[in-house]
């Protein structure tokens, strides 16, 4: 039988990585994708290297490149899950939002997920494998970064589309909702405020934020056979952030219990 694959994409970064290393346990080869080719290379070190993990830069916002790489992950064996990870926030606020940084945040965060789906398509079908968007918290509530948000809240519902309309074929799609996770996209944040992750864990019911491997656990479990019977759903990795607040549970109902 065929190698069995996992495709993650934005894999040169901390949440890639640990996804890849999760997902080697219950896959023979994964496909790490990624633009950055310096760091996709040393994140394939440091995870093992060939064969249990190969390199393959690819610009997922770019059909081509896209089309390339799907060449390459056929040569690999059967693809059995596809994990979009590739994403960047870029401007905070509305109004520090240009039309050039909505369509990049458009394209990256949302487009590039329909491009690597389509051009996996038919190998996901024969294997009737399954689908993982990691979505964010942004695309259920405001959190700021109002492009990448909207971006994500349209990921969601295109994991939806995914499983409706492909269902039929065996193919599973869900999204994992990470929401703050320590990651080199937040070092800039840390450094202009070096208390800016104990301030947040206020928010959090749990008290604390998620790891990448929080994230990774999500992925491994929707893309196994224990769930099974679970698409179209947008899993929460947030620590309790989108079930509520205890600070405003405790304003409304005047209770110390929060």
């Amino acid at each position: 039988m065929p190698a069995s694959v996992a495709i993650v994409t934005g894999a040169a970064g901390d949440i890639g990585r640990a996804i890849a290393r999760r997902l080697s346990g219950s896959h023979d080869v994964v496909a790490l994708v990624d633009i950055d080719e310096g760091a996709l290379a040393a994140a394939a070190a440091e995870l093992g290297g060939a064969p249990s993990f190969v390199a393959i830069a690819c610009d997922v916002t770019d059909e081509d490149s896209v089309r390339r790489m799907a060449a390459k992950v056929e040569e690999l064996g059967r693809a059995t899950t596809l994990v979009n990870n590739a994403g960047a926030a870029r401007a905070v606020s509305l109004g520090d939002t240009t039309a050039d940084i909505w369509r990049q945040d458009s394209a990256l965060n949302l487009e590039a997920a329909f491009l690597t789906f389509r051009a996996l398509e038919e190998p996901l079908k024969a294997s009737q494998g399954s689908l993982i968007n990691i979505a964010s918290v942004n695309g259920m509530a405001v959190f700021g970064h109002p492009a990448y948000s909207a971006a994500k809240a349209g990921l969601i519902h295109f994991t939806k589309l995914v499983a409706v309309e492909y269902g039929k074929f065996g193919i599973r799609a869900n999204a994992v909702a990470p929401g703050t996770v320590r990651t080199q996209a937040w070092e800039a944040r840390a450094a202009a405020n070096p208390q800016v992750f104990e301030e947040a864990k206020r928010w959090y019911a749990l008290r604390r934020i998620a790891t990448a491997e929080d994230v990774a656990n999500a992925v491994h479990f929707l893309s196994s056979d224990q769930a099974s019977a679970i698409t179209g759903v947008c899993l929460p990795v947030d620590c309790g952030l989108t079930a509520g607040q205890a600070e405003m549970a405790r304003t409304f109902s005047q209770s110390d219990n929060y």
